[in-house]
């Protein structure tokens, strides 16, 4: 698979773990040390999290000396928005019938939020067909999607209509002209390559990180297939061997990463009470999970 950039890592983390709880913020130093187990080193990790911050999805504070990050009102309605397909009993089926078309204006000095918005779009199964025209399969709910963007919007930016194929007008090969079918099919066997294999729950010393990756993983995976309907697919189409393969890794995988997070969140350190300046708090000790205490 491709290689797991700190941007999804992090939105797994926080989406699996803190978007339903009340856990209060995390601190950098749990956060850096769940990626370093996926092989992101403490600088990337630090970047990215600045890099959320701008964007509004985390806000950062201190609390002694120790740095912490919570999910912004934003970044829990973008988050939330994602949990329901992340979670949901037929992740790879189309909303419905028929064909979702969307056309949009932002001006040009707005390319943050012309990204967002192509963004959300990509995410819910559409991709472009022509001249500012997107498409996605089903009846796709675009006010729910793009209300985490409803405030930024300019008025009548986005417009979208409901549609169906019409004799005469055959849409397969505007399908195949707006995906490429075989590289969704790749996506999906390159998941379930690394996923299905049984080394897989232990390929990090911690439950806490192998979670976080099998999610940014699945999150890439829910991009890469924007829900076609059965009949552009052949019947050897690998959607459902994905599916019992990420519920039979995140599985086995939910007790011990639990605890470990729980662990984690719980070892705070103590803030000094001195006058004058602050002691350095000593870093607490990483809590191995029920699987690292296995071996």
């Amino acid at each position: 698979m491709a290689s797991r950039q700190p941007k999804q890592l992090l939105l797994a983390f926080f989406g699996e773990h803190v978007v339903d709880g009340a856990t209060g913020p995390i601190r950098a130093s749990v956060l850096i040390q769940v990626l370093e187990g996926a092989g992101v080193a403490a600088p990337a990790t630090r970047a990215t999290l600045d890099r959320l911050v701008r964007s509004g999805i985390l806000a950062r504070s201190r609390h002694g000396r120790e740095i912490l990050f919570a999910l912004t009102e934003h970044g829990m309605a973008v988050l939330r928005e994602a949990t329901h397909r992340v979670r949901g009993p037929r992740p790879f089926d189309p909303q419905g019938s028929g064909w979702t078309l969307v056309t949009f204006s932002i001006p040009e000095d707005q390319r943050m939020l012309r990204h967002r918005l192509r963004s959300t779009l990509t995410w819910e199964g559409f991709a472009p067909l022509r001249d500012g025209l997107w498409l996605a399969p089903g009846e796709v709910d675009l006010a729910g999607s793009l209300e985490p963007l409803r405030q930024d919007l300019p008025p009548h930016a986005v417009v979208a209509f409901h549609a169906r194929e019409l004799a005469g007008f055959p849409i397969a090969e505007s399908v195949r002209a707006a995906w490429d079918i075989e590289a969704i099919r790749r996506a999906h066997l390159a998941f379930i390559d690394v996923w299905g294999d049984p080394a897989a729950p232990a390929m990090a010393s911690s439950a806490l990180t192998v979670r976080t990756m099998l999610v940014a993983d699945w999150l890439a995976l829910l991009r890469a297939d924007p829900r076609l309907p059965a009949e552009f697919m052949d019947a050897q189409w690998p959607a459902t061997r994905s599916v019992e393969t990420y519920r039979r890794v995140h599985r086995a995988l939910a007790e011990a990463s639990t605890a470990e997070f729980a662990a984690l969140v719980a070892a705070r350190p103590a803030v000094s009470r001195r006058t004058g300046p602050a002691a350095r708090p000593s870093a607490p000790s990483p809590t191995p999970s029920a699987a690292a205490r296995r071996r």
